[in-house]
């Protein structure tokens, strides 16, 4: 099996990358290419032109300033699990970060290149959803709850690319995963947020999308304990069922790592 022939790219900036897309009709851009390549080789996608963003050095790099991590898009698993500012201030997104695939995916693997693709199985969405970051890109700023859409699917616009996300800083957060013991995909990841009063959970892994569920937000919001969480449950009709897991493992998994994220940092 091969793949079928396209043009290759490498722009030296976002405003080049951009004219690429727009002109070429089956364009797709490569950020660390770990996901792209492989649907390339199965022949499940077959771009007439690839356009490699990887050189453009504006789209690398974490900002931890004050209440606000700025990451950019570009920025790989790896530097973002290593960042020392990001370390001290948001301790659960670098936590998140190393934990995802192994190390030649947290190499090249990218962060605005997971949450572009939106595999329903990935980490970061969690995060984006949870933090109630705001995805910015060369045409606008997309919340959060308003960029995944559904099954490898988003709010980007045709020629419209991610720069970064801005995440704000919770006074306390934690990821819990369970994860694929082949793949290191999540079966299920939950992200739980705590700001002052109000608490976000978001869950990746178990649905066609990244989800919040509100009776466990509204239970932690009035009390911030594993025990708020006892009775909880998520429904497994809309919940994803496979070969490994079925949909009633998962609805089950969702309730343990929300349980275990808030015990952790209650």
């Amino acid at each position: 099996m091969h793949m079928r022939e396209f043009t290759y790219h490498r722009p030296a900036d976002v405003k080049a990358a951009g004219a690429v897309l727009e002109k070429a009709a089956e364009a797709k851009l490569v950020a660390g290419g770990m996901s792209l390549l492989p649907s390339m080789k199965l022949r499940l996608a077959a771009p007439s032109d690839l356009v490699d963003i990887g050189a453009i050095a504006a789209l690398k790099g974490v900002k931890a300033e004050g209440k606000e991590v700025f990451v950019s898009a570009m920025t790989t698993h790896a530097e973002v699990a290593a960042d020392a500012g990001l370390e001290r201030v948001l301790p659960a997104l670098a936590d998140l970060a190393d934990g995802i695939g192994d190390p030649a995916v947290r190499r090249r693997g990218t962060l605005g290149g997971s949450i572009a693709n939106a595999d329903p199985a990935a980490c970061y969405p969690s995060a984006v959803v949870a933090l109630d970051a705001v995805v910015e890109t060369t045409k606008r700023k997309i919340a959060a709850d308003d960029f995944f859409t559904g099954l490898f699917t988003t709010a980007l616009e045709p020629g419209e690319i991610v720069t970064g996300v801005r995440f704000k800083v919770p006074d306390k957060a934690k990821y819990m995963k369970l994860r694929h013991p082949a793949s290191g995909f999540a079966v299920v990841g939950v992200f739980v947020a705590k700001t002052g009063n109000t608490v976000r959970v978001a869950v990746t892994g178990a649905g066609p999308s990244v989800f919040r569920v509100p009776a466990m937000e509204k239970a932690l919001s009035a009390s911030f304990t594993a025990k708020a969480l006892d009775g909880i449950t998520v429904a497994a009709d809309d919940l994803m069922s496979d070969i490994h897991f079925s949909a009633e493992y998962r609805a089950n998994a969702v309730a343990v790592m929300a349980r275990r994220a808030v015990a952790a940092l209650a």
